[in-house]
This record gives structure tokens, C-alpha cells and sequence, in this order.
């Protein structure tokens, strides 16, 4: 799963891919793109993987991304909802096959990044906060 979220207003965007590389983030910024107006700029924190800094990537023009250190996913609001997903929803469970994680994983999301009020209690970043 591919995801970015807004912890100030618990708007959230993801994309369930059976794999995460450079196409997949590229289908995913087509996808958000759609889902944020062209007037909004968005600062976009991400880890140095592989896939987060192919040059193959089209980053949309609205679109900042602010690679992180390494070591350091408590800096990304973001992992803080994969957290809450795992412990929520998807731990301690055996899924029958593919299809049963897939739906877990789209239940999931729909029960929890689709509520705004989740979104901005989940991944709140008190460094990003303005006074």
C-alpha cells in the first residue's frame, strides 16, 4: 500500500499495489494528483528508498519531496497510520490467500483513512504544528 496523508486537515490518499516500485509510485502520483487541487503545493516526506528516488519518478508539479534521514520513520506522519493499521487491523490474523489480504488491507483503509478525525489524531506531527 502506498499512502500520503495531510495531519492538518485528515485528508489521506492510498493506492493497494501487490507491489511498491518506481511504476507503482508513478501510478500512485497520477491517482493524487486527481484527489488534490492543482492550487495546493504539497510537501511530501518520504524515506530514501529505492523507489522514492529513481529518476524514473514523475513528481508531480505540485508536489515537494522532502527526503528524510535514515533511521527516522517517527518523522513521517504517515508511518504512524501503517502502525495503527497493523495493530487495528491487520495483526494477529491468517488471511487465506491474496484476495483475503487485499480486502483486509482496502477494509482497512476505508474504516480508518477515510475518517478525517482518525487521520488527524493518528498522524499528528507536533513539529508541524503552526503556533
Amino acid at each position: 500500500m502506498i499512502g500520503a496523508v495531510c495531519p492538518e486537515t485528515g485528508e489521506a490518499v492510498g493506492l493497494l499495489a501487490p507491489t511498491i516500485n518506481s511504476d507503482m509510485v508513478n501510478v500512485f502520483f497520477k491517482q493524487f494528483t486527481k484527489e488534490v487541487c492543482n492550487d495546493v503545493h504539497v510537501l511530501m516526506l518520504w524515506d530514501k528508498a529505492g523507489f522514492h528516488s529513481s529518476k524514473e519518478l514523475r513528481i508531480p508539479d505540485n508536489v515537494t519531496v522532502v527526503h528524510l534521514p535514515p533511521y527516522s520513520p517517527e518523522l513521517n506522519p504517515v508511518e504512524n497510520l501503517w502502525h495503527y493499521l497493523r495493530s487495528h487491523y491487520w495483526a494477529n490474523r491468517t488471511y487465506a490467500d491474496y484476495d483475503d489480504i487485499r480486502h483486509a488491507a482496502a477494509d482497512a483503509w476505508q474504516k480508518a483513512a477515510l475518517d478525517k478525525e482518525i487521520i488527524k489524531s493518528v498522524c499528528r506531527a507536533n513539529y508541524a504544528q503552526r503556533n
